[in-house]
């Protein structure tokens, strides 16, 4: 059986085709667990999600889980739990090169984000000369080449982010803007209703800017009908379930198949 190759950080072809426009679907993986992050993975996403921001992970489940996609095809990306530096540097070095960052609100805090995922002069990450994310020491010109490697998307999920997307999209070094509904909505006080039409309209601006600066838009859509609008919208990088939610809906189904 012939499979993909695996993903690899060096050349970073997820960036290339996340900045060609390429539809690009992926997973959520929340239950913090090597052996089921090992399972989606061979079912060949585009990427993978791995959340620091609402599942119970750690840097060292965050590290076993990224182990056990070594073999997988899928980029995988990880959401630390806020756009912190010290914490991006920690997950740069323990091999992570692609980033989905919470609660960016300003252009400001976008431009912390990237700086966290660059060396000096570009950004402010701290210098380890062994690590997981060089090999301990064995991938030739590591420095010199990683700050070009490297994937940030950050999160809008606030009437503010919303507003300020034009100068979000134009910080150099922000290959997404990834849209969070749930918060969105939340703030615009509309919680637990991502469908309204405000926080459509939201959305859409969002989309349109964008798409108008050259800047892809992600989104975790876990309705199939939602995920396919958002695609017709211009939405490339599309989250479409979780493990979480896959393996709850298929232990619900088989239990009640077989009630009385």
């Amino acid at each position: 059986m012939n499979r993909p190759a695996p993903y690899s950080a060096f050349p970073n072809a997820f960036k290339r085709d996340l900045r060609a426009g390429k539809r690009l679907i992926g997973c959520w993986v929340s239950l913090t667990s090597p052996v089921t992050a090992e399972i989606v993975g061979l079912a060949g996403f585009d990427w993978l999600l791995l959340d620091g921001e609402h599942a119970p992970n750690d840097l060292g489940t965050l590290v076993l889980q990224l182990m056990a996609l070594k073999d997988s095809p899928s980029a995988p990306f990880v959401r630390p739990q806020s756009n912190d530096t010290v914490l991006i540097k920690r997950l740069l070095d323990a091999g992570f090169s692609n980033f989905l960052v919470p609660m960016v609100d300003s252009a400001e805090e976008a431009a912390r984000a990237v700086a966290a995922t660059r060396y000096p002069p570009a950004g402010v990450r701290g210098v380890s000369v062994s690590m997981r994310g060089n090999r301990y020491g064995t991938v030739a010109d590591y420095q010199k080449l990683v700050n070009d490697e490297i994937v940030v998307a950050v999160q809008i999920e606030s009437p503010h982010a919303v507003d300020d997307v034009d100068e979000i999209c134009a910080v150099e070094g922000v290959d997404a803007v990834f849209i969070g509904p749930s918060d969105l909505a939340a703030s615009l006080g509309r919680l637990g209703d991502a469908s309204h039409p405000e926080v459509q309209d939201a959305m859409r601006r969002v989309i349109d800017r964008a798409r108008a600066a050259n800047v892809a838009v992600g989104i975790l859509a876990p309705v199939e009908a939602d995920a396919r609008r958002y695609m017709d919208m211009g939405v490339t990088m599309v989250a479409v379930g979780s493990d979480q939610g896959l393996f709850r809906a298929a232990t619900q189904a088989l239990r009640d198949r077989f009630k009385d």
